[in-house]
């Protein structure tokens, strides 16, 4: 599909933090914090008006509350995943995957009514056991690099660019899901409708760049809620974001040089991404 994915729809002039959009993140842990300040800060540059982070782990309070102060923090990610007054939700990155993780994911799948984005452990989780997908309400979107993608597939996954989107539209409808296949041309894909990417540079393989992605994912997820539109769906959502992650990537690179780019720097140029 050659196409530029539209942005979300304007907020109007009386809108609050609500209508912006509130999003939930079960995301990092005690020995992987980075996930979850990466993943809230991109969602608040994104646009989310109130992001929650659910902590596995009482140390990620004080980790992630200085890097990201705007965010409200949660005790108990279990009940948080299944209930609340939250538009969107991503669980996976830095979660980790003992007990804890999984029980975590399960009650995301089991309980959760809202767009939901799965990312990092959460897919390894699944793909342990792929029957944790079949009964959810929610909208799922999945977020796998080729690694990923191959554990969800059950087979290794292609290089070239056609083996790329046959693997992404078949994880797509095994799971029925909307599938981001990260990499080079990132393939966004619903199993019929596809886009490949046209952002983005080989300065952004970097370790949380991932997590950036996920972040700016759940906070546009949320405003097909909010802001409901026959323009505005989760496809559209999902493929802006990944749009708009590379963009921020490009400019990251113009600016420092690819060799120099970190996954922060992402956040950093997100507002003027999303100005563009």
């Amino acid at each position: 599909m050659s196409w530029t994915p539209p942005p979300p729809p304007e907020l109007p002039l009386d809108a609050h933090k609500g209508t912006a959009g509130r999003v939930l993140l079960a995301c990092g842990s005690a020995w992987m914090p980075g996930a979850a300040i990466l993943a809230a800060r991109a969602a608040q540059r994104a646009g989310a008006g109130l992001v929650r982070v659910a902590c596995r782990d009482r140390e990620l309070v004080a980790i992630v509350a200085p890097a990201a102060p705007e965010a409200v923090f949660l005790r108990d990610p279990l009940d948080a995943v299944a209930a609340g007054d939250h538009h969107a939700a991503l669980v996976g990155p830095g979660l980790g995957l003992d007990e804890v993780a999984a029980r975590i994911v399960r009650q995301a799948l089991a309980r959760a009514d809202v767009p939901l984005v799965l990312d990092a452990d959460a897919l390894t989780i699944l793909a342990a056991d792929p029957r944790l997908a079949e009964d959810r309400r929610a909208v799922l979107v999945l977020t796998p690099h080729p690694g990923e993608a191959s554990r969800l597939l059950g087979r290794d996954v292609p290089f070239d660019s056609n083996g790329r989107v046959e693997a992404a539209r078949a994880i797509a409808l095994r799971f029925r899901a909307i599938v981001c296949l990260k990499g080079r041309a990132t393939v966004v894909t619903d199993g019929e409708r596809t886009f490949e990417n046209d952002t983005g540079n080989p300065g952004m393989a970097t370790a949380g760049a991932g997590d950036v992605l996920a972040g700016i994912a759940v906070a546009y997820l949320a405003q097909t809620v909010t802001l409901a539109s026959v323009n505005w769906t989760v496809f559209d959502a999902a493929a802006r974001a990944v749009w708009i992650h590379g963009r921020a990537g490009d400019l990251a690179a113009a600016a420092l040089g690819a060799r120099a780019l970190v996954a922060s720097d992402l956040v950093e140029f997100l507002a003027a991404a999303q100005r563009g």
